[in-house]
């Protein structure tokens, strides 16, 4: 853990400490963004499905059981979306816990108060590493989601295929 005090004789040693995490900081401000689109894309989803299936004679359309079962993906897909984004707001939080502190740490440093640097190296460095796993964990949902939603296109594809298929015949 001298890492702070050693960098004091190499000026690029204490600024990577501090942009790295405001990199991270900024790449989880954009997945949670992009990951509020899909999450506003996916409630609009389940509210027209759910719209379908209220309208009068809605539950007894053909399309009824296809509806359902797109509003269950739907409704899973917006649900895993809230966990990614609340893994990403964690990361965000995160990573500019520990660029903050790592500046703090840098300020130490120069100050000459070294008994305070250690624990700050250590808390900066514990904040680091709960802001990645939480933007891995975060990424991870995101390719369950896609995986769901890209599954509900494939079922509302073949249904689309067996019908016009049917007509055909």
């Amino acid at each position: 853990m001298q890492i702070a005090l050693e960098a004091t004789g190499n000026p690029f040693a204490i600024l990577s400490f501090i942009v790295a995490p405001a990199v991270l900081t900024n790449a989880s401000s954009l997945l949670a963004m992009s990951t509020s689109n899909r999450l506003a894309r996916a409630v609009d989803q389940a509210r027209e499905l759910a719209k379908q299936l209220e309208d009068p004679g809605g539950s007894a359309s053909p399309e009824a059981g296809r509806w359902l079962t797109e509003l269950g993906a739907a409704e899973k897909r917006a649900q895993m979306l809230v966990r990614a984004l609340q893994s990403f707001y964690l990361a965000m939080g995160g990573f500019s816990t520990a660029t903050l502190l790592s500046l703090l740490g840098a300020v130490l440093v120069t100050l000459g108060v070294q008994n305070l640097v250690i624990p700050f190296e250590v808390i900066a460095v514990g904040a680091g590493l709960i802001a990645v796993g939480s933007l891995v964990h975060g990424s991870i949902l995101l390719v369950r989601e896609t995986r769901i939603a890209l599954q509900s296109i494939r079922n509302r594809a073949l249904a689309l295929r067996t019908r016009i298929s049917a007509l055909q015949e």
